[in-house]
This record gives C-alpha cells, structure tokens and sequence, in this order.
C-alpha cells in the first residue's frame, strides 16, 4: 500500500468524517440517527487506515492528517456525558457515601493517626505544660505565653467574621488536599499531616485544660470540629488507599492499581470540599458567638456529627428488599 493509493481509495470517506464532525460539534441537534450511524462506520475505518498508515509510512503527512481526524471522531464519540443537575444528586446520594464506606479502613486508620498522638501529647501538655515546649511545633509555641495568661485567641470581632470563615475554609482545604496528594509519596506525607495535626490539637488541648481554659476553648470547637476532623480523616483515607495501592497492588500493575485508587479517592476529596464550605460557616459564625450559650454549641456539634455519619453510612444503600426480588426474577428466568 503506497500514500496515492490509500489517498485514492479513502479520501471521499475521509472528507465525510470531518463534515460529521463539524456538524456534530456545531449542529447536533441536526444529525440523524442515520448520520451518527455513518459517522461510527467512518471513524472505524479511519482507524484502520490510520494503523495501516503507521505500519507502512509513518512520517508521510497522510498518517499525521490520519492521526488528527481519528483523535477528534473518537473525543466526539466517547465523550462523557455532560454534567447534570442529575448526576450531581446521584453523585451525593451515591457516590461519595458508597465510595466513603469502601475506604471506611483507611478512615478508620488515619483517626487513629490522628488521635494516637493527640491524645498522648494532650495528656503530656496537661500533666507538665513544661513539655509543651518541646512537643509542640515553633509556630504553636507562640501561643504558650497567652494561654499562660489564661486568654484564648477565639474571639472574632463581629465584622471579621466573613473574612475568617473564607480564610479557615481555604486553609482547611489546604490541609485536606495536603493530606490527600500525601498519598503519592506512599502515604508518608499523609501519615506526617495526620500526626501533626493530631500532636498540634492535642497538646493545645491539654495544654490549656491546665491553665483552666480548656473547656471555653473546646466550646468553640465543639460546633464545627466535628465535620471538620471528619472531612480531614476522609481526606487522610483518601491519600492512605493511593499509597497502599503502591505499596501493595495486589494481582493488578502498579499502574493500574494506583489508578483505580486514584480515581476513588478524587471522588472522595470532591466531596470533602462542600462539607468543608458548612464547617467554615459554622466556625466563621456560630463557634465565636458569645451570645449562644455552651449547650447550644454542643448540640450544634452533636446535631451536625449524627447527620453526617448518618449520611455517610447509610445513605445510597440498595433496597434489601429490591434485592431480593431481583434475584428471585433472575432464578426464575434461569429455569
């Protein structure tokens, strides 16, 4: 097969494809179930031209042309389909939740690396506050004389509200995703965002329970420290599964492996993001509130957490009962 040759016999059809897909891309309401037909028939044949083009010459400027018109037939043919007000509710509904309890282990183990060491060090801090010069980062211990003096940073005047919440949503974001990229050096980045921040909220904790401070301090994280150490703990699980994909891929490539892991876990740090928004409202607005009493915070608190496990748990389960109507029809069928 020569270049005039294969010119000859296919350029009509060739010409055909890019008219159906300047059609397709500027006029898709126009094309006929005929058209889509003939459009599927004509990027078939253009990929075999093009691989018999690649065998024999594969520098000529046919086989480039060739390469270009089966890249943009194959991206209008197996493009996704648009995002939908559809898509979204099943994304919510389904998805995260279903996709969350898949990687529950890796949630279950980026708690613990969070609490391990919050609770050691908020015990060390608590018993010799001393200690809280060496447990806890630089940038924390800045804050030792002020809790020395028995003051909390949590008041936000009234008008800075607005531009705190937008400040701690991006940072808690920040820290979300850190967790979650953390994944690709095998976990180990996620592993040191966990216990850092588990040390860092911990020691502060304990810290300022011996000065006498501690439970006005825990009123104000009460309201939105729950969905906020959850979405960090799913955000943990998430770069978890990436590392343990590459640590151990199982049957699968490395490739493949991390793949699939990858994919579960962007669908988790997506979700991770609205439930990030609610937890900087609340702590932007409601957490240094002086006008709503501590009880109120707490059921805030506990409100929000029982919603959210709830959700988390329970919701996108498939009917028991659809279940097993399914299999009894598929029995029947069978015999």
């Amino acid at each position: 097969m020569t270049p005039d040759r294969l010119i000859r016999q296919k350029e009509a059809d060739w010409r055909l494809l890019e008219e159906l897909i300047k059609k397709a891309n500027s006029q898709l309401q126009t094309m006929t179930p005929e058209d889509a037909r003939r459009l599927g028939e004509l990027y078939r044949s253009a990929s075999s031209d093009l691989a018999l083009a690649q065998r024999d010459f594969p520098r000529h400027p046919i086989t480039r042309y060739l390469n270009q018109i089966v890249a943009r037939s194959h991206a209008l043919i197996y493009r996704q389909e648009p995002l939908t007000g559809r898509k979204i509710l099943r994304y919510v509904t389904h998805t995260f939740p279903q996709t969350f309890r898949r990687s529950a282990s890796f949630f279950w183990v980026a708690m613990l690396l969070f609490m391990i060491p919050g609770v050691l060090i908020g015990t060390l801090t608590f018993v010799d506050p001393d200690q809280a010069r060496f447990a806890l980062p630089a940038n924390v211990q800045q804050m030792i004389p002020q809790i020395e003096d028995q003051e909390l940073w949590t008041n936000i005047p009234v008008s800075d509200r607005p531009y705190a919440s937008s400040f701690i949503m991006t940072n808690n974001i920040r820290v979300s995703f850190l967790a979650f990229a953390g994944g690709i050096l095998a976990g180990l980045l996620t592993f040191y965002v966990m216990v850092f921040n588990g040390v860092v909220i911990g020691g502060i904790l304990g810290l300022t329970y011996h000065y006498g401070i501690g439970f006005g301090l825990l009123t104000f994280m009460i309201s939105h420290g729950v969905i906020e150490l959850t979405v960090i703990f799913i955000a943990g699980a998430a770069g978890l599964r990436i590392g343990w994909a590459m640590l151990r891929p199982g049957l699968l490539s490395r490739r493949i492996s991390v793949q699939r892991a990858a994919q579960e876990a962007v669908v988790l740090i997506i979700g991770c993001v609205p439930l990030l928004v609610i937890a900087g409202l609340i702590e932007g607005f409601i957490s240094p509130a002086e006008g709503i009493p501590w009880p109120v915070k707490f059921g805030v608190g506990l409100t929000t957490g029982i919603i959210l496990y709830t959700y988390l748990f329970r919701s996108g389960r498939e009917d028991k009962n659809n279940f097993t109507v399914a299999k009894k029809l598929q029995g029947e069928k069978s015999v």
